[in-house]
């Protein structure tokens, strides 16, 4: 039985040192957020433009804003919490594409502040130049080559970190609004896209397995109170979603949409090596091979503590600087592009250090698993199923999680050195964003070819710049809808850009009818509504000819075509609604149409 002795029982435990002035700290750490995000968006996230997607959270939370209810009124593969947030995109003093955009940079930058909080357990203002600076980087790297605009694996990511960072402070400060708060963000998460309703389960777990929440477990009736409000807030999103969608007689639809799409199981990064085990010797999988070997070695020298002395100190900072080097590596070899699996290789990385570091520290790193399940949730996706939007906070956490099975040495560094190599990993991130953006902007090309400000054509979208094709084609657009003036209005199939930008009313119930976006009944519901055009007038519906792809490549876009132009489609479905509408058949620039004022 090990019994303390009266001097250490009687000792009082030294209390933190708190940060001098934390207002200027708080100030300080806002700053430097929003001006690496202002930063980010006036040279990378403004520059270059596709119809296609970049709109499609806007068009929902457009339809939102104007008192439309999910499911009953828009129909939608995912839940369309992301399309309730953005609503605050409409109120921001800047134009609102660009604003968007800088808004999606902030929620990057502050998830990824959270993630580092939750895994080194230290609070923000108690970081240093060199931590923060590494924050910095790690943000920069989980942007890399995707496109700055309203998504929502963002704000799932964005929700997720956020929601377990105000958990945990709320469970370790013991305070009710941080804790509820932070199940409220969690339960949110849910909404924005299924694959991220694992994070209500790890707000339940969180909430029940954290060290404050078992010192209470023997608490009466209070604790149970307590728990029972905790829970309440963590459903309360999804309450107050399923309400609002029964109210609006969606219910039914809800359910067919939510379980009508392709299920994505996240194959692809949990079998990353099993179709061809010869992988792990090619780039950038060679580099989890290395880590592997290393974690082994590594595991060896520390599991026997203190034992193996001076040498065994000095081993385990080899074999842990040979760990970070292969981390740093994969990032190398990624290139900062999302067609590679090299975020795939770091997910890995950290899968295998969160069991390493629980090892050598006897506990586990609850944090690391934060991360790695927060990558599998992000790689449930149709077209990018990779956790390339976390690849930053993968690399930091699994450096953090090594850095932790070292053991103690003097603080040789100086603040400033660590600031310097900090600020040198900004710098450098920031070039290769910068280069890897400018070599080919998303859908669009590069940075010297987008010569055009989509803010001659719309406010709403200035600042945007992109290529002399793609703004012919959002011009003819602009001028369609002036010279056809009709209350209700639809682009198809690939611009929901085109309602936020210029105010337009889509009477169908889908923004952007691709393949896997067409669930439940949406086929029937979208010839209904032509159908309802037809009794009513008053529509104007535009068909594309010009893929969006040629847009892409700044292919030529005519400046009038025939009215027999076969317009484009994924499906036939554009084409079965123009032969059913029977107003009047009109041509505008690329575009042919049905016209009935």
């Amino acid at each position: 039985m090990d019994v303390a002795s009266p001097t250490r029982a009687a000792a009082p435990e030294p209390a933190p040192a708190k940060p001098a002035r934390p207002l200027l700290r708080w100030g300080i750490h806002a700053g430097w957020v929003v001006l690496l995000a202002l930063a980010t968006e006036l040279r990378v996230g403004r520059f270059g433009f596709h119809p296609s997607d970049q709109g499609f959270i806007l068009a929902q939370a457009w339809r939102v804003l104007h008192g439309e209810v999910p499911h009953a009124d828009i129909i939608s593969a995912r839940p369309l919490g992301s399309a309730v947030l953005h609503v605050a995109d409409y109120a921001l003093p800047m134009p609102l594409f660009f604003g968007s955009s800088f808004l999606s940079m902030i929620e990057i930058i502050v998830a990824t502040i959270a993630f580092a909080t939750l895994v080194t357990r230290r609070r923000v203002l108690e970081w240093g130049p060199g931590m923060t600076a590494m924050v910095a980087a790690a943000s920069l790297i989980n942007l890399n080559a995707f496109p700055l605009m309203a998504w929502h694996t963002v704000d799932g990511i964005a929700l997720t970190a956020c929601g377990a960072w105000a958990l945990d402070a709320g469970l370790s400060g013991d305070r009710a609004f941080a804790r509820r708060g932070g199940l409220v963000l969690l339960g949110c998460a849910v909404f924005v896209k299924q694959s991220f309703a694992l994070a209500a389960v790890i707000g339940v777990l969180w909430l029940l397995l954290h060290p404050a929440t078992r010192a209470g477990a023997l608490r009466t009736a209070r604790w149970w109170r307590r728990l029972v409000l905790d829970l309440l807030a963590l459903g309360a999103p999804g309450l107050v979603y399923v309400a609002w969608v029964s109210l609006g007689g969606g219910f039914a639809e809800m359910v067919e949409q939510l379980t009508g799409g392709v299920p994505a199981y996240g194959e692809r990064l949990l079998g990353l090596w099993l179709e061809d085990p010869e992988v792990l010797t090619q780039a950038p999988f060679r580099e989890l091979s290395f880590f592997a070997a290393i974690a082994v070695v590594l595991l060896a020298v520390r599991l026997p503590g203190d034992r193996l002395g001076a040498a065994g100190r000095a081993a385990s900072w080899v074999l842990v600087l040979a760990g970070a080097a292969a981390v740093v590596w994969t990032v190398v070899d990624g290139r900062f592009t999302g067609s590679s699996r090299w975020a795939d290789v770091l997910w890995w990385i950290v899968a295998v250090s969160v069991p390493v570091n629980a090892a050598v520290r006897r506990r586990v790193p609850w944090a690391g698993l934060l991360v790695l399940a927060t990558g599998f949730m992000t790689s449930l996706s149709w077209g990018n199923d990779t956790p390339t939007l976390l690849t930053g906070t993968l690399a930091l956490t699994a450096l953090l999680l090594l850095s932790h099975v070292v053991p103690p040495r003097p603080r040789l560094a100086r603040r400033w050195v660590t600031a310097t190599a900090g600020l040198t990993a900004v710098a450098v991130c920031g070039w290769v964003v910068v280069a890897r953006h400018d070599q080919a902007a998303y859908l669009d090309l590069g940075h010297d070819r987008l010569t055009a400000d989509l803010g001659d054509v719309s406010p709403a979208m200035s600042g945007i710049r992109t290529n002399p094709s793609t703004f012919t084609y959002v011009r003819q657009i602009r001028d369609c809808v002036g010279r056809f003036p009709a209350p209700r209005t639809a682009v198809l199939p690939d611009n929901a850009f085109a309602y936020p930008a210029f105010g337009l009313r889509n009477p169908f119930p889908l923004e952007w009818p691709l393949p896997l976006e067409i669930v439940g009944d949406a086929p029937q519901r979208m010839l209904a509504e032509a159908d309802e055009l037809n009794r009513e007038g008053g529509y104007l519906v535009l068909f594309q000819t010009v893929p969006t792809r040629l847009l892409a490549t700044g292919g030529p876009v005519p400046a009038a075509v025939p009215a027999d132009t076969p317009v484009f489609t994924y499906l036939g479905l554009e084409k079965a609604i123009q032969d059913r509408l029977t107003g009047r058949v009109v041509t505008c620039g690329s575009f042919v149409g049905k016209y009935a004022p």
